[in-house]
């Protein structure tokens, strides 16, 4: 099993694609697949048929997951930062 810098709970920064320089908290890490599913960032659309629950069916929006080498702890990012004399970044 392999080992990750970041683990579920940790606040990330988003480093690439569409959705660099978002930050948020880590809700799992699939290890298999080495990829992880961050809140609020990546938001894909699932296409839900009809039923009891919803009549007329729905679009339900819900994370995607990014690859681990996408994402960095933010406290190392910010010290990162600090390092290279720029001001740390905040939420």
């Amino acid at each position: 099993m392999r080992k990750f810098h970041i683990k579920k709970d940790d606040m990330v920064m988003v480093l690439g694609g569409e959705d660099k320089g978002k930050s948020g908290k880590v809700i799992a890490v699939l290890r298999d697949d080495e990829r992880c599913i961050v809140e609020g960032v990546h938001m894909i659309k699932k296409h839900l048929r009809k039923s009891q629950l919803h009549p007329n069916g729905t679009i339900a929006e819900r994370e995607g997951t990014l690859h681990v080498s996408k994402v960095m702890r933010l406290d190392e990012f910010n010290r990162r930062r600090a390092k290279h004399g720029q001001e740390p970044k905040s939420k």
